[in-house]
């Protein structure tokens, strides 16, 4: 027989998992204003291409440079630009895409080193977000390419995200670019004598992303593939 103690234990802990459950109940509602409201902002900007890297990149840092005149050079040749709209990577390409006088997209989500939105976002083109699965199904689903700058576990979640999905066939393929040898050489490296050879992924797989060091090498492999493909969404 329980004592006091236990059936107040159990009483509590009954009351919460039905208010967990309630919860849940709720948050998928959420969850799927999160995917409306970004469907129908999305589904109107045009092709774009998705840039990734670190939001701690400073201004003065030659990967920012970079990350600015790529998205320059993109909206030249008649994409937008998406980032996840913060600071540092985020930031520069959104500053390229705007004095470009392209389409500057931002998909913001509230993280402690992102603390603000940066200004370069056009105005009509910047959407919030809370949960990170949502943001991740955009950058892909409205992206023609990603171009990947040097950055932190965010920016690897969504390269290797981006690299699965096409490994596995759920998405159409599309370009990926790592730009930065000096950078991505030694994940480069551990994927070709790890994961290949040790028969984790096949000889092919390393054929779905390509690694440059200049911004007109990235914007060159993403013309040329399309000069083979229509632009569409990937799934």
């Amino acid at each position: 027989m329980k004592n006091n103690d236990e059936k107040i234990i159990d009483a509590f802990s009954e009351r919460n998992w039905n208010e967990i459950r309630t919860n849940d109940s709720w948050t998928i509602f959420k969850i799927m204003s999160e995917f409306v409201e970004a469907f129908e902002k999305m589904g109107r900007i045009g092709p774009c291409v998705s840039i990734f890297g670190s939001a701690r990149t400073k201004e003065d840092d030659k990967y920012y440079q970079l990350a600015e005149d790529l998205a320059y050079k993109i909206t030249q040749h008649g994409y937008g630009v998406i980032t996840g709209g913060g600071p540092g990577i985020m930031e520069a390409a959104n500053k390229g895409a705007s004095r470009g006088g392209g389409k500057s997209v931002g998909l913001n989500i509230s993280l402690p080193f992102e603390e603000y939105s940066n200004p370069y976002i056009d105005r009509n083109k910047k959407i919030d977000f809370d949960f990170f699965f949502v943001r991740k199904v955009m950058f892909v689903k409205y992206a023609q390419g990603f171009v990947v700058l040097p950055g932190g576990f965010g920016t690897l979640d969504e390269l290797f995200e981006a690299i699965t999905l096409i490994q596995t066939k759920k998405i159409g393929k599309f370009p990926i670019v790592l730009v930065g040898k000096e950078f991505w050489g030694g994940l480069v490296d551990w994927i070709k004598n790890s994961l290949l050879q040790n028969g984790m992924i096949a000889e092919k797989d390393l054929d779905l992303f390509h690694v440059v060091d200049t911004s007109d090498e990235a914007v060159k492999i993403i013309n040329e593939f399309y000069t083979q493909y229509l632009l569409k969404p990937n799934f």
